[in-house]
């Protein structure tokens, strides 16, 4: 091995989606898997798709580019809200995209009028964890502008929580978008297909039976890759967690003091770090650093090993536990959790090792 890589367990990640796609269909929600972690991989895509997912949402136009010219027949729906310089890209490949600003409606109904098209969108709604979307207050107004574009259908409304502030799906604020759904409706006579509501941190309130039945469709990411809802990050019920493993290769192994000898400053990222005098230790230099992965995100599937920091392009390791286990050009195992799993996925130095899967 001569650059660390990521294998990718398929068959666990058709696993997960089934599990998650099931739970979902009995409370009256259809899922759209999320490959945007993975960079919009195709085999991901297609894993998922064989779970039960009903389309695949990105929020690079380049991932679904790479879906489409492998093969991976789905519907797509844009996840991250369009630029004005991309509107024409958008209409030519994107199913449904999510739309705050009437600006970029007003471009997208141009170019899908160029084309003798209808670009369907989903509006979001701020319901308080304050990044994308009209505030409730807005809504009726909005949809009032966006309905005079030609070209432009409106699918439906959806709402983003918990991956900004933290503001976790709730009855409460689950029941106000059904009800703003509602208000749509009765105002202007519409019939809106899509209440996108939950991400994978609502499972909990879908689980417990306690998603409001308007709301009937979700944007589901890491419960599929990584087996965890992400109100409190633990692990959901019959999903594996280990679909995604990182492999590094040890470098140097030698025994060496377990604090700095000299006079000290600001390390190459400008932190002063802390150590602690546990005499001589047995320390690993492993082929993975900063520059291929978020290293605060990665956790050591020996639970001897401990990490005791990065530089750019080494990962720093105590191996004392396991001293006269390892050798140098073992190869190393981490768990990745999910800002882990992005940085890895989009460093091309990661990437052009060859990312390796299963299934």
């Amino acid at each position: 091995m001569t650059h660390p890589y990521v294998s990718i367990d398929l068959d666990k990640i058709e696993y997960n989606a089934r599990t998650i796609a099931n739970l979902c269909r009995v409370y009256g929600l259809t899922v759209t898997g999320v490959t945007k972690c993975t960079c919009g991989h195709p085999e991901v895509a297609k894993a998922m798709m064989r779970g039960g997912v009903s389309s695949i949402g990105e929020s690079q136009l380049q991932n679904v580019y790479r879906l489409r010219s492998a093969g991976v027949r789905a519907s797509y729906m844009l996840l991250r809200l369009p630029s004005l310089s991309e509107v024409a890209a958008v209409v030519d490949v994107i199913d449904v995209s999510l739309n705050s600003e009437l600006a970029v409606l007003a471009a997208l109904s141009q170019a899908a009028q160029r084309r003798g098209q209808v670009h369907h969108v989903i509006i979001m709604v701020d319901l308080g964890d304050l990044r994308e979307g009209v505030w409730p207050s807005d809504l009726v107004p909005f949809v009032r502008e966006a309905l005079r574009l030609p070209g432009i259908g409106i699918a439906g409304i959806g709402t983003n929580l918990a991956c900004f502030s933290g503001v976790i799906p709730s009855e409460d604020n689950m029941q106000q978008l059904a009800a703003l759904a509602g208000e749509i409706e009765q105002t202007f006579g519409l019939t809106l297909k899509w209440i996108s509501g939950a991400n994978s941190s609502g499972l909990n309130l879908i689980a417990a039976g306690r998603m409001p039945v308007r709301v009937n469709h979700a944007r589901i990411g890491e419960a599929i890759l990584l087996g965890r809802e992400t109100t409190h990050r633990q692990p959901w019920p019959d999903t594996f967690q280990d679909a995604f493993v990182l492999h590094a290769e040890v470098l140097e192994l030698k025994q060496k003091p377990s604090v700095p000898v000299g006079a000290r400053s600001e390390n190459a990222f400008g932190h002063l770090t802390a150590f602690t005098n546990h005499s001589l230790m047995t320390r690993a230099l492993v082929n993975v650093g900063r520059e291929e992965v978020d290293i605060a995100g990665i956790t050591p599937r020996d639970s001897r090993l401990t990490i005791l920091g990065a530089s750019s392009g080494y990962l720093v390791m105590n191996v004392t536990g396991a001293t006269n286990y390892y050798r140098v050009s073992n190869e190393l195992t981490f768990s990745l959790n999910y800002g882990a799993l992005l940085t890895a996925m989009a460093s091309e130095y990661m990437r052009g090792s060859g990312i390796s899967y299963e299934g």
